[in-house]
């Protein structure tokens, strides 16, 4: 699917998707969006960190893998790469956490601040990839 250099792109890829993430749902949102989920203080603290912090890396991983393939096939260019990679997260992740929220009858204010935090990750993600081309 990819050479070395294409694991390096995936991985620092996943990297600055899951530190959108980290300053989305830390510093700038985290109380918000705490309370959108309907969390405690104790709830969100709770469960095995590592754990969870390492499968939303593995995730997004997955996702930068995913992206980077089909760049690579397709010979996309810095354009095409930001196209791609904002449009599925805004036309691809952020309908599909939509149908979920609205089954799940989840707030519109957790909908958005996940969207948008999926949106701008794969921004990040995209950035990443034209950057270490």
């Amino acid at each position: 699917m990819f050479g070395m250099s294409g694991l390096v792109e995936v991985m620092v890829g996943a990297a600055a998707f899951f530190v959108v993430g980290a300053i989305w749902y830390g510093a700038l949102f985290g109380k918000l969006w705490q309370k959108a989920a309907g969390l405690t203080d104790e709830e969100a603290s709770s469960g095995n960190q590592g754990v969870i912090f390492g499968l939303c890396y593995l995730f997004e991983l997955l996702i930068a893998a995913v992206l980077w393939h089909g760049i690579v096939r397709s010979g996309a260019s810095d354009v095409a790469v930001m196209m791609m990679a904002v449009g599925f997260g805004a036309c691809v992740m952020t309908p599909a956490i939509g149908i979920a929220y609205l089954f799940q009858r989840k707030p519109f204010t957790l909908f958005a601040l996940d969207a948008a935090h999926f949106i701008l990750g794969m921004a990040a993600l995209g950035g990443t990839f034209v950057l270490l081309r």
